[in-house]
């Protein structure tokens, strides 16, 4: 994943492993900083590192702070400013400046907290850490920062002392209909941080000759969306044309919590598709989380073009955006 997704699971592993783990995390950037807010590294007892908070600038000196940490068991804050040699290296314009949260775990970071926070992005839940950045206390809570959870974004709050760190699940997109378009989504939605799930039953069109390398199922719709869940972080595009393959994922669509819904076809397709769901009791309201036509109006011309307009469009629904 993206923006090494796994840090956390990687720290209680080797916490629990007996090598001892830290983590440093991003609490603030100014400037061109060479990574967002939020970005992870996690530090062994045996100098072992995976993730990255500058791009390479200055995750030696880092790396000796959290080595300290890791023998007094308390957290640091480091300020690092990031040349504009540095910076070049990295392939940026300028530099900048980040600060650091060094947490040892175990210490700092009880390994019961850390042991939460992995079981519930184990569990696609959303939680955020909460850490005062001069007292250190902490807590995970669920609720509480809908903006920052809606834009994924990480950040000191205005009291200008506490770091909030959101855990998001995974961005999914569930496409129902292993046609063209699909073809030309999957990799621009990989390149943009989703975990797409094709489905079809359809084994000629749904298949690996097709799709390498991706997750495929051939159950019906209905099927295969109660068995992945539709949650919060999950876009469903629908593009089969054919109301038996479509209309049961996009039924269970409308009763879940997914953030987008985007259904193939023109506008005289989509008025009935519209008369189908009112038949079936969905509400106004409801049925007015459908996007249909699918996709940002740009004058698409192909598969390719169409899958831009898609994920432009999921893109704009996400960061809350009105497309």
């Amino acid at each position: 994943m993206s923006d090494h997704f796994n840090i956390p699971e990687i720290a209680l592993d080797w916490h629990r492993a007996g090598a001892g783990a830290a983590l440093a995390t991003v609490v603030e950037t100014w400037g061109s900083a060479p990574r967002r807010t939020g970005s992870q590294l996690v530090i062994a007892g045996d100098g072992r590192i995976e993730g990255s908070v500058s791009g390479g600038c200055v995750e030696g000196a880092v790396l000796v702070e959290a080595l300290e940490a890791l023998d007094d068991g308390k957290h640091r804050l480091l300020e690092y400013g990031v040349s504009d040699d540095d910076a070049f290296a990295v392939g940026l314009a300028c530099g900048g400046t980040i600060r650091v949260l060094v947490e040892p775990v175990g210490h700092a970071l009880p390994e019961e907290m850390l042991a939460e926070l992995v079981a519930a992005r184990a569990r696609r839940e959303a939680v955020a850490y909460e850490v005062n950045l001069t007292t250190g206390a902490r807590r995970l809570v669920r609720d509480g920062h809908d903006q920052r959870f809606r834009m994924d974004r990480s950040g000191v709050e205005e009291d200008g002392e506490t770091f909030v760190a959101i855990h998001n699940p995974p961005l999914r997109l569930i496409i129902v209909g292993a046609v063209h378009i699909a073809q030309a989504l999957v990799p621009m939605a990989r390149l943009a941080g989703y975990d797409p799930v094709i489905i079809d039953p359809r084994e000629a069109f749904g298949s690996q000759a097709r799709f390498p390398g991706e997750t495929i199922l051939h159950d019906w719709p209905d099927e295969a969306v109660a068995q992945l869940g539709l949650d919060a972080r999950t876009a469903l595009v629908l593009l089969t044309h054919d109301p038996k393959i479509d209309d049961p994922a996009l039924e269970a669509g409308l009763k879940a919590a997914c953030f987008y819904i985007g259904a193939l076809g023109s506008t005289r397709t989509n008025a009935k598709r519209t008369a189908r769901m009112q038949e079936a009791g969905f509400t106004e309201e409801q049925i007015g989380r459908i996007h249909g036509p699918i996709g940002l109006d740009i004058g698409a011309a192909g598969p390719a073009e169409i899958a831009v307009s898609i994920l432009a469009e999921m893109t704009a629904v996400l960061r809350g955006k009105r497309p």
